[in-house]
C-alpha cells in the first residue's frame, strides 16, 4: 500500500503535460507583454537598397526569360549547336518541337516573373 506522503510527492511532481502547458502560458504572457510597436526580426533594407534589387532582379529576370524564350528557335544556336552536335541523342531529343515549346515556355515564366515582381512591389520602411 501507499503512504500518505507517496501520493503527496507524485500529486507535486510536474507531468510531462503540465510542463508543456506551462512553457506555452509562459510564451503567451511573454508575447502579450511586447508591445505591438516592436518589429519581429532584423530591421528591413534601406529604400535605396531594396529598389536597387528590384532594378537588378528585373533586369535579369527580363533578359534571361527573353534568352530562354527565343533561344530554341534560333536555329544556328539551337540545331546547329558545335557543343549538341558531340552528343547526338541529347541533340536529336532538344530538337523536338515539344521541346522547344516546353524551353520557350520556360522563357515566357521567367518573363511574367520579372514583370510580376516590378508591379507588385513594395518599399519595406522603418
Amino acid at each position: 500500500m501507499a503512504s500518505p506522503t507517496d501520493t503527496s510527492i507524485a500529486a507535486t511532481t510536474p507531468t510531462p503535460q503540465t510542463r508543456v502547458e506551462a512553457a506555452h502560458a509562459r510564451a503567451v504572457s511573454q508575447s502579450a507583454n511586447q508591445s505591438v510597436d516592436q518589429p519581429i526580426g532584423p530591421p528591413p533594407a534601406p529604400v535605396w537598397l531594396q529598389r536597387l534589387s528590384l532594378v537588378v532582379l528585373v533586369i535579369f529576370c527580363l533578359y534571361l526569360g527573353l534568352l530562354i524564350a527565343v533561344l530554341p528557335w534560333w536555329t544556328q544556336m539551337w540545331d546547329r549547336n558545335e557543343l549538341l552536335l558531340q552528343f547526338p541523342t541529347l541533340h536529336s531529343f532538344l530538337i523536338k518541337g515539344w521541346v522547344r515549346g516546353l524551353v520557350s515556355g520556360l522563357g515566357v515564366l521567367d518573363l511574367w516573373i520579372g514583370i510580376s515582381e516590378l508591379i507588385h512591389y513594395r518599399d519595406y520602411r522603418n
